[in-house]
Order: structure tokens, then sequence, then C-alpha cells
């Protein structure tokens, strides 16, 4: 006979009833610092959000950009959020991430931009210098704005 495993409608319900202090306790009580523990297992805090240093030329957008460090399953991810507004007509730099924050190789990834003639991503790139580079705009392919959310790369 099989075993009777929950639905996800009763899953979902045991988590929107549950109370809040339960669920968030252990997160709450955590130490600040360096291998924090983070949502899920084996997720650990190594660099806390920090803004990024932006170029003269570039705004930030609604949240502002940022950079942190996760080590998941011992495996170092630089992870970005927030957004910029901007008026690229070639590759150009956005700024810095933090000095603080340390990256051992040129790290690639991509992000939204905004759609011109169907073109709705770019390419992101971080320098082992921290420099922090968007690639793809063209006169006639302006980018006038990026999200960095989801920006998310391994660093070893």
């Amino acid at each position: 006979m099989p075993l009777s495993t929950p639905s996800r409608r009763a899953l979902l319900t045991a988590a929107v009833t549950a109370p809040a202090a339960a669920v968030g306790a252990p997160l709450l009580a955590a130490p600040a610092g360096a291998a924090t523990p983070v949502r899920g297992v084996g997720v650990n805090l190594v660099h806390p959000w920090a803004p990024l240093v932006l170029a003269p030329d570039v705004t930030a957008s609604a949240e502002v950009p940022a950079a942190r460090v996760v080590r998941i399953a011992g495996t170092d991810f630089l992870q970005l959020r927030g957004g910029v507004v901007c008026a690229l007509t070639a590759e150009a730099a956005l700024g810095a991430v933090p000095a603080t924050l340390a990256v051992p190789k040129t790290s690639r990834g991509v992000c939204p931009r905004n759609n011109k003639a169907g073109v709705n991503a770019c390419v992101v790139e971080i320098s082992t210098s921290g420099r922090v580079t968007v690639l793809g705009a063209t006169a006639a392919n302006a980018i006038t704005w990026v999200t960095l959310d989801g920006f998310s790369v391994v660093l070893a």
C-alpha cells in the first residue's frame, strides 16, 4: 500500500498559516558575519549586500544596485540585485563592486535591459579589478536601463 503524502495545497496552506515567529526565529537569531546561515540547507552568507559604486553617468533605479557573496554547498557565488538607468551606446562601465569584495576571475552574466528591436538582454561583466561593465549596446540599439536581479556567478 503506497504511503500518503501531503498535497501541494496542504503544504502551502501549512506554510502560510504557520506562525511567523516560528518560521523566522532561526534566521532572526543568526549572528551577522562570515558564514552566516541564509535560507536553505548549506547556504551561508560570506559577504553581505553592499552597494555598487556607480559610474558618474549611471543612476540607481528604484532598488540601489548591490552585490553579495553566498556559499552554497561549499561553492561561492557572486550575486547582484537592483537596477540602473543609463544611456549606453557602446561597451561602458556601470561602476564597480565594493573594494571589500574580491573577484578572482572575470565573470559574466546575462541581465534584462530595455527592449529595442527585439533585443531585451545584455551581458554584464565583472573584472578581477571589480569593474562592472555592460556589453551589447550600440548607437542604433542604446541601453537605457539594466536590471541586475538574477545575476549569479560562481567565483571559484
